[in-house]
């Protein structure tokens, strides 16, 4: 399959030749930050590339994502079939993290990295780099960053940034973006218009995809905070259904508490939408008395009531309670995705594409969304942690069903066989 650039943009042609600009050639960083699909990613990587191959020979440089797994996905495995059709060689190495690239007979080696918490600072150390990619940064701890850019002793090395955008409290937005002159970078500002690949369409799409502060940030591009309900879409009229729903698959989401409340959601897809049919919801301090894992279980059968479930998905720090569930050998049990923020905003995304709905007599999960607020503390996006247990085993459930949506940004590329 050949991959061919059909038509750029503006800051699309800026992004990829900005460091061979009169106008921005001196300076040590690029920043493109927005909305996402607004065609940043794959011309900051064409560009990160071209870049190192006309500057540098036998030089190493780091494309870092916040897992190896994403930075794969949105960023190498599109750019090297684009670099192979433009006549580079390309040598890729997966099971050692890099790939060298050749051009004009000058040969560079860029390694992949994750960065997706404070210890993932220890992998970059020691090295030299001549230049370093970050897809995301905004995701990424300071940590692995600082790390990351300390690397750059080579003279004539560039950074480059590329990132939606999150809390205005947020150490990047507030060391990068609002001191660009001070660190000599230059930022660029994008929004879905800069991608001449999206149709009117789509961009509708994507509108309609989001609200809140998600749609602020990536739909607007917009750093803003994270204010009032987490999710302002759900609407009892749209959301909340009486009768009896036939069935094709059964899942079963499970967030467990000792002191806090244990909260389980039976659900159910049918005519391409899932719904949440029962719920177990025990709170020992309304009830007064505490449960153990194995009535806790018990009461999990009772939720299952015979049918046939696929899998249990449980709230990975509930080790004793997936061991009983194991032990007893009926149900298979899949630890929940625990990452909250991805969660929330994959949850906002199906509400709003009604592809949940809720029996009217789940009286908590609708008793939460009433009451599920964000935190008005300054710093990270964080949820209130007070009526989140019936939320929680949602969002699991939603996570593992829908899977992470990939927001790589589309680029302007026709597709030849």
């Amino acid at each position: 399959m050949l991959l061919r650039i059909k038509k750029l943009s503006v800051k699309q042609r800026l992004t990829m030749n900005w460091w061979k600009d009169p106008a921005y050639r001196d300076r040590d960083a690029i920043i493109c930050d927005g909305a996402v699909r607004s065609g940043k990613t794959l011309s900051m990587s064409l560009g990160f590339i071209f870049w190192a191959s006309a500057s540098f020979s036998g030089a190493a440089f780091a494309l870092c994502g916040k897992t190896i797994t994403s930075l794969r996905r949105n960023v190498v495995t599109p750019l090297l079939p684009m670099l192979k059709e433009y006549g580079f060689i390309c040598i890729e190495k997966v099971s050692r993290n890099y790939f060298d690239v050749t051009f004009l007979g000058r040969t560079n080696r860029f390694y992949v990295f994750g960065g997706k918490d404070e210890s993932s600072a220890a992998l970059i150390q020691g090295m030299t780099l001549a230049g370093v990619f970050f897809d995301e940064a905004a995701l990424m701890p300071r940590s692995f960053v600082e790390q990351a850019m300390a690397r750059c002793s080579v003279s004539g090395a560039k950074m480059w940034f590329n990132c939606n955008p999150d809390n205005p409290s947020h150490w990047f937005y507030n060391e990068w973006i609002k001191k660009a002159d001070e660190k000599n970078a230059l930022v660029l500002h994008f929004t879905m218009d800069d991608n001449p690949s999206l149709s009117k369409a789509v961009k509708e799409r994507y509108k309609r995809l989001y609200s809140g502060a998600f749609y602020d940030r990536f739909v607007l591009g917009k750093w803003t905070a994270s204010e009032g309900v987490v999710y302002p879409m759900f609407s009892p009229e749209d959301h909340v259904y009486s009768g009896e729903k036939e069935c094709s698959r059964f899942v079963i989401s499970c967030d467990y508490g000792t002191v806090n409340p244990s909260s389980f959601g039976l659900w159910g897809l049918s005519g391409g939408v899932w719904h949440r049919i029962k719920e177990y919801y025990y709170s020992s301090k309304r009830e007064g008395v505490s449960r153990t894992d194995e009535e806790h279980y018990a009461a999990l059968e009772e939720l299952a009531a015979g049918r046939d479930i696929d899998h249990i998905i449980v709230d990975p720090s509930a080790a004793s309670f997936i061991e009983c569930i194991r032990r007893h050998g009926r149900f298979r049990v899949v630890k929940a995705d625990n990452d909250v923020i991805s969660g929330i905003r994959l949850v906002s995304t199906v509400l709003r594409q009604n592809k949940l709905r809720f029996h009217e007599s789940c009286r908590d999960i609708l008793r939460e969304f009433q009451l599920y607020r964000w935190s008005e503390k300054a710093g990270a996006d964080a949820p209130i942690k007070e009526n989140d247990h019936a939320m929680d085993d949602m969002r699991y459930f939603v996570t593992d069903t829908f899977g992470r949506r990939n927001d790589c940004d589309l680029f302007a590329i026709s597709v030849a066989r």
